[in-house]
């Protein structure tokens, strides 16, 4: 075969021998990394493999079949969190009425690595990717798309690429409750976010953008601080916050870490200031401090996500779909004794 193999399948290693001009062995000698291939032969092996797209398949039944694994690939950005613990496990109950396994990955925020991790994972012959995006540009994807594996994209969407998404509602969420912040008399909140380069992290502060808006006075914006990584950083935003002249009366925490660190340090001085957190946590009902908290159901966020990955997988061809969760606002903590 000479011509085009087209993007109606994956190419094989008998397709990159053919546009090669060479035998499936040296294809296999090459692809494998073995010694003694001569340099001519490597260098047309590598150009036919660039040329149409050949990912090496790290399972051998897959190398000899050209059949997917039975696995769903599940990249998510840091497993020690709980909040993608509970996203995992729910992606795993779905996974596993289907009878495939779940195959979880951490990109640890780096876009590059998140690159990597999703070309290992497209090269072991996943059915589906389910992504918690940590880049901006995934359009690195569209040649495994079109090959045939479909991709879902959860809690933040994709860059360059047109696919189903599932999303919270961030912004209505965060407009939701600084308005109640604002409706209480509070025109001073300090606003706690980890890096506006989040899609979330954006969201949420233009929800509280879009509630502080009418509230009939310019606000502050030397009250926002962002590059908060972890609840230390933000207990020690929050009494630089507290030491200004004019301090807030209220916070915002635009994520459940930061609002830990907040309620350390307002227990600690014995503050009265409002705070609004987003994200529920474990625990949230027992903290001595009363808090409103943006909550949502996180196992909802990953079960819908599976089941239109599936839906994908068992031949679905409709245009991509962006699907919106709501969010609620809700009561936790307790005053101090």
């Amino acid at each position: 075969m000479t011509g085009d193999i087209g993007r109606t399948r994956r190419p094989t290693m008998v397709d990159v021998a053919n546009r090669a001009g060479v035998s499936l062995k040296t294809v296999s000698r090459v692809v494998n990394n073995e010694p003694n291939v001569q340099p001519d032969l490597i260098e047309r092996v590598l150009a036919a493999v660039a040329e149409l797209g050949f990912r090496r398949n790290h399972l051998a039944s897959s190398l000899r079949s050209g059949q997917a694994s039975a696995t769903i690939g599940l990249l998510i950005e840091e497993i020690a969190n709980p909040f993608y613990a509970t996203i995992a496990g729910a992606a795993a109950e779905v996974v596993r009425q289907h009878d495939m396994m779940l195959i979880i990955a951490s990109s640890e925020e780096d876009p590059a690595r998140e690159r990597q991790l999703l070309r290992d994972m497209c090269a072991r012959r996943v059915d589906g990717l389910l992504v918690v995006p940590a880049g901006y540009d995934h359009s690195f994807l569209r040649t495994e798309v079109e090959l045939g594996t479909p991709v879902v994209f959860l809690d933040r969407p994709a860059g360059g690429l047109a696919a189903d998404t599932v999303l919270l509602d961030n912004r209505g969420g965060a407009r939701a409750g600084v308005r109640r912040l604002v409706e209480a008399g509070h025109h001073r909140i300090g606003i706690l976010l980890d890096s506006v380069g989040i899609h979330t992290m954006r969201e949420r502060l233009d929800g509280a953008y879009d509630a502080l808006a009418p509230a009939g006075a310019p606000y502050d914006t030397r009250l926002v601080r962002d590059g908060i990584r972890d609840p230390a950083a933000a207990a020690r935003t929050v009494a630089d916050l507290l030491d200004r002249p004019d301090p807030p009366t209220a916070f915002f925490a635009l994520n459940n870490r930061i609002t830990v660190g907040v309620i350390e340090e307002l227990c600690r001085r014995g503050s009265d200031a409002a705070l609004l957190g987003f994200d529920d946590f474990d625990l949230a009902r027992l903290v001595p401090y009363p808090l409103t908290v943006i909550a949502y159901d996180t196992h909802e966020l990953a079960r819908v996500a599976t089941e239109l990955l599936f839906r994908r997988i068992e031949g679905d061809r409709s245009l991509p779909r962006t699907v919106v969760l709501p969010t609620e606002l809700v009561a936790r903590g307790a005053p101090p004794r």
